[in-house]
């Protein structure tokens, strides 16, 4: 009888652990298909808007001055004031053909390519009109027919392909407009199917918290128990890693508006900060950075910011360069960065300047972001450094602070952290003090 109970006790325990997992599978699979599908369709958003931008920017590599420069050396060549060994013709010819090249292989529109295509055929027109005019330069008597191909092909052609690239310009703007609009509707897409997820995961939740504690023992409590300190370490990495969409979209909107205006250095220098900013943003995975890569994700995120409100702020960078092999996590000083931005900075009228220092400490580092913004009073400082330790701040202003307090007490220990002092109508100073822990021997392992 013995025997028989106990072949009956393991055959309810088994039938209890796969009644368990399957609980487990049926509530993951709705959030693994969430999962696959938002990254993969963040990762086609991600390769598209490069290819849009990537484009743009090699496009406005294309002179301004192409027409008059051209027009004119072809001139200088017909009325022999530069040999044709001597002539920057070949030169520009050259940079205007390479342009055109680097950009058919990033171009996927039709209509894009045809204009390449184009563009490709008018370079060649003009190379065969310099070629006629160098052969007619043997014979005295015919400068006139020179004179007819510079005014009848070359300046004609050189409009027309000036034109092209503009219309090229002009179209891959419009493109990444049309792209901005189709991401806004993912992101509606995205929260719809998270909220159904969400309620699906609420009512099986509902149920097995009624139906499970009796039936579940408690070794299976204590296992929760263990591994809850793991699954709140995951949830503040996967927060880490979320990229504010109305960053993206204010950033784009900056870059479509400054190419317009014609303004092609700030759309280089915009561009390629925000390329970086994703780069170190991503970086491989890698949860733990060094300080080298975590400051030049946030040079990134300030040069951007900076042309943004380029009337109301100013920064400093200041660290060591002794200290940029030290561990940090990522995304660790950039969100601190932004909410001296967005709530010291622009708060106070006039304007103000962050700066970004760093130092030793004994076995430890610190890394200092001070702001000489609005600042807080007494009893909102307070709420703060409340808010940093609460389980749940309510505040939605120092969440981001929240996230990377935690992250960095669970990652190095409770002794980590943030700390914050302010003065109104001063300014905030957030002091981040860390392990020092060098990174020297797995950069070169790699």
């Amino acid at each position: 009888m013995r025997e028989l109970f106990g072949k009956v006790k393991n055959t309810n325990k088994s039938r209890l652990a796969s009644q368990i997992r399957l609980s487990y599978i049926v509530l993951l699979l709705p959030n693994l298909v969430f999962m696959i599908y938002a990254f993969y369709n963040l990762y086609l958003i991600n390769v598209r808007y490069n290819d849009m931008l990537n484009s743009v920017v090699v496009a406005s590599e294309f002179s301004l001055d192409f027409k008059e420069d051209f027009d004119y050396e072809t001139y200088l060549l017909i009325v022999g004031n530069v040999m044709p060994e001597d002539s920057n013709i070949p030169s520009l010819l050259a940079d205007a053909r390479g342009v055109v090249n680097s950009l058919k292989l990033i171009t996927d529109t039709p209509d894009n390519k045809k204009r390449l295509g184009s563009a490709e055929k008018y370079l060649n027109n003009l190379e065969g009109y310099i070629g006629n005019i160098i052969e007619n330069l043997d014979y005295d008597n015919r400068y006139e027919d020179n004179m007819l191909i510079w005014e009848n092909d070359v300046q004609i052609v050189t409009s027309l392909l000036q034109e092209t690239i503009n219309e090229y310009i002009y179209y891959e703007n419009r493109q990444i407009q049309t792209a901005q609009e189709q991401n806004r509707q993912y992101y509606l897409d995205i929260i719809k199917l998270l909220t159904a997820i969400l309620v699906v995961t609420i009512i099986s939740i509902g149920i097995i918290s009624i139906v499970g504690p009796l039936i579940i023992t408690r070794p299976i409590e204590e296992q929760v128990t263990r591994e809850q300190k793991q699954l709140r370490k995951a949830e503040f990495e996967l927060l880490q890693a979320q990229i504010n969409p109305h960053f993206l979209y204010n950033t784009l909107d900056a870059i479509v508006w400054s190419a317009e205006a014609g303004n092609e250095k700030q759309v280089v220098k915009m561009v390629g900060s925000l390329s970086e900013f994703f780069r170190s943003s991503l970086n491989k995975g890698k949860e733990i950075v060094t300080i080298r890569e975590e400051l030049s994700h946030v040079r990134s995120y300030l040069e951007i910011q900076q042309i943004r409100y380029q009337d109301i702020l100013d920064y400093e960078i200041d660290v060591p360069e002794e200290l940029y092999i030290n561990e940090i996590p990522k995304i660790t000083v950039q969100p601190v960065v932004e909410n001296a931005l967005y709530h010291g900075i622009k708060e106070k009228r006039g304007g103000g300047k962050i700066s970004v220092t760093g130092r030793e400490d004994g076995g430890d580092y610190i890394i200092t972001v001070s702001d000489n913004g609005i600042g807080m009073e007494p009893d909102r400082l307070k709420e703060v450094r409340d808010g940093l330790t609460d389980s749940s701040p309510d505040s939605k202003k120092i969440y981001g602070l929240y996230n990377v307090n935690q992250r960095i007490k669970l990652d190095f220990g409770d002794e980590y952290g943030l700390s914050i002092d302010s003065v109104y109508d001063e300014g905030t100073t957030v002091t981040i003090r860390l392990p020092k822990k060098s990174n020297e021997i797995v950069k070169k392992s790699n």
